[in-house]
């Protein structure tokens, strides 16, 4: 057990990984991340770069990436915006990467040092086109040492770009955490080609699990890769019947993870009150729940660990049988609308939001609950209060 800070966490686990190219540009709250894998890469023979800004940034990954080189980033907000043209570059060539969000209060520069949970629905939909994003959220320093290892083997295996959603908080907050080398039979590897070099074959034809098997560069093989929509050569295709058919195996292909990554379900079964919210803010939600079981409400908690894909089948199985779910997230109301999308028309969604630098505090929480007990209490029979309390 060792006393770390959240972003020390995360290089450490990048590192444990097998990660050994890291290419970023400081900007708080995530700098700590970079200066760990200036330290940390060289000692185990790999590289650390610090580019010339976050787009260059990524552009390293890549390449070290398409080099054969696990390869990762981290950034905040601001940096996250500038990284999504690449985002999107990666998850159409399919070339393995991870890129680490310690999200800070925004938009544009915003708040630096403050906590927040703004960047949700940009690591889903901020790259244009129709891309289906991996996305990861600890709530904890053993968390993130934990998930960034996943993180990689997801990268890896499905050969996609995978986004870390930490925050100000979690990441400078300090945790025992259990350091540890993970078992080299659980660490992901990207597929590549069985044939030798000079066999001719197609790099972006793909089997059952719909992940092909491209080489590395350097590794003797001659094959193409592109921005642009591509055929199974790697060549580009303006054929519509192709661009379907890719967009779609590109969709399919990641939503194994959501059999990988499962949610935390914290006195779930009898909930009246279901809470759900995910990184630091459902720590606070957690010790609210409590608070609440004490006064005799039914409240429970779920938290997912993947934002993206959705859980849906898991959400709608673990949401259905509560009278009210809160919705609590520090920002103005982003992972809130795919709870809607999958919780049955007779259950009330209440969202307690909060937005501007300041954490959701747990008696806020419990107070919110509260006032959702005392509306239904009164209006027995109807859907809830469903109205919507949106703090600072």
């Amino acid at each position: 057990m060792k006393l770390m800070q959240g972003n020390e966490a995360c290089a450490a686990a990048s590192v444990a990984a097998g990660c050994r190219f890291f290419g970023g540009y400081p900007i708080s709250p995530s700098s700590e991340i970079a200066e760990a894998m200036a330290r940390l890469l060289p000692k185990c023979g790999g590289v650390f770069l610090q580019a010339e800004d976050e787009m260059a940034s990524l552009g390293a990954v890549i390449g070290a990436s398409l080099g054969g080189a696990k390869a990762m980033t981290a950034t905040s907000g601001p940096g996250f915006s500038l990284m999504q043209e690449h985002i999107g570059y990666s998850y159409l060539a399919e070339i393995p990467c991870v890129i680490v969000d310690v999200m800070r209060g925004g938009p544009s520069t915003g708040l630096p040092t403050a906590p927040s949970q703004g960047d949700v629905m940009q690591a889903q939909w901020g790259s244009h086109g129709d891309r289906a994003a991996v996305v990861l959220a600890p709530s904890s320093v053993q968390e993130v040492y934990d998930l960034m290892i996943q993180a990689f083997n997801l990268s890896e295996t499905l050969r996609t770009p995978v986004t870390v959603l930490m925050d100000e908080v979690v990441g400078h907050m300090r945790e025992g955490v259990d350091v540890y080398s993970p078992d080299p039979a659980s660490i992901g590897s990207r597929p590549v080609p069985t044939q030798p070099p000079g066999v001719s074959f197609e790099p972006y034809r793909s089997g059952e699990d719909l992940v092909p098997h491209l080489p590395d560069f350097g590794s003797g093989y001659r094959f193409h890769v592109t921005g642009l929509i591509h055929d199974e050569r790697g060549f580009p295709s303006s054929n519509t019947e192709i661009a379907a058919a890719l967009l779609e195996r590109l969709e399919k292909k990641v939503q194994v993870a959501k059999d990988l990554v499962a949610p935390e379900s914290y006195l779930m079964d009898d909930a009246t009150f279901a809470i759900v919210s995910y990184g630091i803010t459902a720590r606070t939600a957690k010790a609210a729940v409590d608070v609440l079981r004490s006064q005799g409400v039914k409240a429970g908690l779920l938290r997912p660990r993947l934002l993206w894909p959705v859980q849906d089948e898991l959400l709608t199985a673990a949401l259905s049988s509560a009278d009210v779910v809160v919705v609590v997230e520090m920002n103005r109301g982003q992972w809130i609308r795919e709870v809607e999308r999958v919780v049955p028309n007779d259950v009330s969604i209440s969202p307690l939001l909060k937005a501007g630098g300041a954490m959701i505090t747990t008696d806020e929480v419990v107070n919110h609950v509260l006032s959702e007990a005392d509306g239904l209490s009164r209006t027995a029979g109807r859907r809830g209060s469903g109205k919507e309390v949106r703090i600072g």
